[in-house]
């Protein structure tokens, strides 16, 4: 089932999508009849309390980037207000001279769960969507952590829906494009921790939360966005996430707030 987070007449709920309308998925909000797409806003697929993100987790990304593999999950944050969803754009922010795409599968989870074993973990997970880290490259590199890098507002594309039942997450393609032309095209399967083993591993360390999001690391092929590209991060069997890039000085964003 295809679950999207929406706004209509001023209520912000989850609906499935069928087609070109939605269905209400809570059944307190009194709205029985299937709502067509034109009268609602697609919103960001969840509100979670914190996005977790495995670093360095494809063998080949982390040939990519000459680095040893990593013997247990290196684990870091991004903080929510980076979320936006499908087709809201990536805004290239003035403090840095590049800024990388990295298209990634995300974990959504469906439960609260701390201390999971792997073979528990798809019970607590909702579904999957796709994501996009996107990174200050030049900014990494300066401070040598990933909190300014990677926490700048627009900085966590998802959507634009949730895919609740994808038969192997573990055996998944991950292709993203700039502007049509393949830049990433990986496949799950060459993950170092897979999805299960990453959910396992943060909940031994955090109690995860029904809506929190982990993403699951990028393939080989991280590159920089400019202002007027657009950006397509696809996952077989998941979804389509579309992403134009914007300039801060067009933009609109006026001290933190998206106009």
């Amino acid at each position: 089932m295809r679950v999207v987070r929406v706004r209509h007449e001023g209520r912000v709920f989850y609906a499935s999508l069928e087609g070109n309308q939605v269905q209400c998925l809570n059944k307190d909000l009194g709205l029985s009849e299937p709502l067509p797409l034109d009268q609602i806003t697609i919103m960001p697929p969840v509100a979670p309390s914190k996005i977790i993100c495995a670093g360095l987790n494809y063998h080949a990304h982390a040939r990519e980037m000459n680095k040893a593999v990593p013997e247990e999950p290196v684990l870091f944050f991004k903080p929510p207000s980076a979320i936006i969803g499908a087709w809201q754009p990536i805004i290239l922010p003035s403090q840095s001279s590049r800024v990388d795409y990295e298209g990634e599968l995300a974990v959504v989870m469906g439960k609260l769960c701390r201390h999971v074993s792997v073979d528990q973990a798809s019970e607590y997970i909702f579904g999957y969507t796709c994501a996009n880290d996107v990174t200050a490259r030049d900014l990494q590199a300066k401070d040598g952590l990933y909190g300014r890098a990677k926490g700048f507002d627009t900085f966590a594309p998802m959507g634009p829906w949730i895919e609740t039942v994808v038969p192997d997450p573990s055996d998944v393609t991950i292709v993203t494009r700039l502007n049509g032309e393949v830049r990433q095209e990986g496949a799950s399967a060459d993950m170092i921790f897979s999805p299960w083993e990453l959910v396992s591993f943060a909940s031994s360390v955090m109690t995860l939360l029904p809506g929190d999001v982990i993403l699951t690391g990028t393939p080989p092929g991280i590159g920089p966005m400019s202002a007027g590209d657009e950006v397509q991060v696809e996952i077989s069997g998941v979804a389509l996430l579309i992403s134009p890039v914007v300039s801060e000085e067009d933009s609109g964003q006026v001290h933190g707030v998206i106009q």
